[in-house]
C-alpha cells in the first residue's frame, strides 16, 4: 500500500464506509430515546431506569469489552473485528424487539453494548494508519458524524415505524403481539447485517505506517486476547493475575478493590435506589482496575503513555464530561418533547431528529477543521475547540428548555447539536497523537473507557434522577449542565503539558522498555 494513503481515493473510500459503520452504530443506540415513552408505558419503567436501560446497562458492558478488544485491534485484522461485532450488535438490536419486559431489554442492550465495543477502537486504529497527523482530527471528526446521522435517522425512523404500526393495527391484534416499538428494534437491526458483509472487503491500511514507527506483528493475537478478557471480567481477574503470578500482594490488592468498590454500591444503592445502575457501575470500575493492574505488568510502555501521561488524564476526564452532556440531552431531548410539549413521535423524529443530526454533522465535521487549523499553529490548538465547545452551548440551551414555543426548541436544536459535537474530532486525535501506533486501539479503548462510564452511564441516568427529584424532566437537563463548567477546568489543566508529553513520548515509551524506532 501506498504510504500516501491520505491522498488516494481509498483512504477516503475506507473512512466513508467506517463512517456508516458508525451511522449503524449510533442508530441502533439512540433509537431507544424515541421509544422511550412507549416502553416506559409498557414495561412499567421509571425515569431513572430509561436511564440505566439506555445508559449504564449499554455503558458499562461497552466500556468494559472495549478494554480487551481495543486490545485485539492493536493485534488482528481490524477490518474483522468491526465486521464481527457490527454483525453481534445487530442481532442484538433485533432481539431487543422481542423483550417483553424491563429484565430482557436490559440483557438485550447489553449484547448491543458488547458488540459496538468492537468498532469504535479498530476504526480509529485505521484511520491514523490512513491519514497524517495534520490531518487527523478531520478524519476522526468525519468518522465521529456518524453519531449524529445515526442519532438522527435513529429519532426518525423510530417515531415513524412506531406510529405507522400503531395507526395501521389500531383496535386489531398486531402480529405475533408485537408493539410499534419492538418493531422499530427490528427494523433497524436488521440491515446491520448487509453491512457487516461490506466491511469484511476492506483492505487493512499498514500500522504505523502515517508516524515512521513500525509496529511489530503479534504472532499469537487471540492468545493475547484471552488475556485480555481475564483481566478485565469478574472473577477470572483473580484467576489470571494467579496464572500469570502475579504474586500474593498484587491479588490482595485486588480483592481489596473489589470490596471498596462492592461497599460503596452497597452504600449508593441503599442511598439512592436503583440498586442495577450501581452494581452494573461497579463491575465497571473494578474491571477497569483490574485492566490497568494487569496492564502496568504486561506492557509497561503502553501502560505509561495510556495511564502516566498527565495531558492525556485531564483531556480524558474532561472530555468525559462534555460527553456527560451529550449523552444525557441527546438521550432526553425527546421525551421533552414528547411530555413538556405534547409532541408526537412521528414529528419528533422528523423535526427534531432532522435538526439535530444536521446539526451535529456539522458541528462535529467543523470542529475537526478548526482543531486541524489552530493546532497548526498551537499544539493546543484542539484542546481549544474543546474549550469553546464546554462553553458555547450553555445560553442555548438555558433557552431551549425554559421556551414556551415548541417551535424554538426545534430551532434551537440545531445550533445546540452543532455547538455540542465540535469536540469530539479534537479529543479522539489528542488520544492518538499522545501514544505509540501500537497502542491505539488500546488507547481507544481506555478512552472510550471513561468517556462511557463518565458520560452515558452517569449522564441519562443522572438527568433521569433528577427529573425525578423534582418532578422537572427541563430542569434536570438544565442541572445537569454544570457538567461542562467542570470540562472547561479539566482542559485547561491539559494545556499545561500537551506539547511536552507529544514530544516526549517515544522516549517516555522507550525508558520504560519499548523497543519500536522511529
Amino acid at each position: 500500500m501506498k504510504t500516501d494513503t491520505s491522498q488516494s481515493g481509498y483512504a477516503n473510500y475506507l473512512l466513508g464506509v467506517l463512517v456508516l459503520v458508525y451511522v449503524f452504530n449510533f442508530l441502533d443506540r439512540q433509537i431507544v430515546s424515541i421509544l422511550a415513552e412507549r416502553i416506559k408505558a409498557d414495561i412499567g419503567a421509571t425515569d431513572a431506569q430509561m436511564g440505566f436501560l439506555y445508559g449504564t446497562a449499554f455503558a458499562v458492558f461497552y466500556a468494559l469489552f472495549g478494554i480487551p478488544l481495543g486490545r485485539l485491534a492493536d493485534m488482528w485484522e481490524r477490518k474483522k473485528l468491526i465486521a464481527i461485532g457490527l454483525t453481534f450488535w445487530s442481532l442484538m438490536t433485533a432481539l431487543s424487539g422481542l423483550a417483553r419486559d424491563f429484565t430482557q431489554l436490559a440483557i438485550a442492550r447489553i449484547g448491543v453494548g458488547v458488540g459496538e465495543a468492537s468498532a469504535t477502537p479498530a476504526a480509529f486504529s485505521m484511520l491514523s494508519d490512513s491519514f497524517p497527523a495534520a490531518k487527523r482530527a478531520t478524519a476522526l471528526a468525519v468518522y465521529s458524524s456518524g453519531i449524529y446521522i445515526g442519532a438522527g435517522l435513529g429519532l426518525g425512523l423510530g417515531g415513524m415505524i412506531v406510529d405507522q404500526w400503531d395507526v395501521a393495527w389500531q383496535g386489531q391484534a398486531a402480529p405475533f403481539g408485537l408493539a410499534g416499538w419492538q418493531v422499530a428494534f427490528m427494523a433497524v437491526g436488521l440491515p446491520g447485517l448487509l453491512l457487516a458483509a461490506w466491511v469484511s472487503t476492506l483492505r487493512e491500511p499498514v500500522r504505523g505506517v502515517m508516524d515512521g514507527i513500525e509496529s511489530p506483528r503479534e504472532e499469537r493475537p487471540f492468545r493475547e486476547f484471552g488475556r485480555e478478557i481475564m483481566s478485565v471480567v469478574p472473577p477470572f481477574t483473580i484467576i489470571h493475575l494467579a496464572l500469570e503470578r502475579y504474586g500474593a500482594r498484587a491479588i490482595g490488592m485486588n480483592v481489596l478493590a473489589a470490596l471498596v468498590v462492592s461497599l460503596l454500591a452497597v452504600v449508593l444503592s441503599v442511598l439512592l435506589g436503583t440498586p442495577e445502575q450501581w452494581a452494573a457501575l461497579a463491575i465497571g470500575v473494578y474491571a477497569t482496575i483490574s485492566w490497568a493492574q494487569a496492564l502496568r505488568r504486561r506492557d509497561a510502555p503502553a501502560f505509561t503513555l495510556i495511564f502516566a501521561t498527565p495531558s492525556l488524564r485531564w483531556a480524558a476526564l474532561g472530555f468525559s464530561f462534555l460527553s456527560f452532556t451529550g449523552y444525557g440531552t441527546g438521550f432526553w431531548a425527546a421525551p421533552f418533547l414528547i411530555r413538556e410539549h405534547g409532541a408526537t413521535e412521528a414529528e419528533v423524529g422528523l423535526l427534531f431528529g432532522s435538526g439535530s443530526a444536521f446539526g451535529g454533522w456539522f458541528g462535529v465535521t467543523f470542529g475537526g477543521l478548526l482543531a486541524d487549523r489552530w493546532r497548526a499553529t498551537n499544539p493546543n490548538g484542539r484542546l481549544w475547540v474543546g474549550l469553546l465547545t464546554a462553553v458555547a452551548p450553555l445560553p442555548v440551551a438555558l433557552w431551549m428548555f425554559t421556551t414556551d414555543s415548541v417551535t424554538m426548541v426545534y430551532v434551537l436544536g440545531v445550533p445546540l447539536s452543532m455547538l455540542t459535537a465540535m469536540w469530539i474530532g479534537p479529543a479522539a486525535s489528542t488520544v492518538q497523537d499522545l501514544v505509540l501506533p501500537r497502542m491505539r486501539g488500546a488507547a481507544s479503548g481506555a478512552y472510550l473507557l471513561i468517556l462511557t462510564f463518565v458520560g452515558l452511564a452517569l449522564g441519562p441516568y443522572t438527568i433521569g434522577r433528577l427529573s425525578v427529584a423534582f418532578d422537572d424532566l427541563g430542569l434536570g437537563i438544565l442541572v445537569s449542565l454544570t457538567s461542562n463548567l467542570i470540562a472547561a477546568t479539566l482542559i485547561l489543566l491539559a494545556m499545561r503539558s500537551l506539547a511536552r508529553d507529544e514530544a516526549s513520548k517515544l522516549a517516555r515509551a522507550q525508558a520504560a522498555g519499548e523497543t519500536a524506532d522511529p
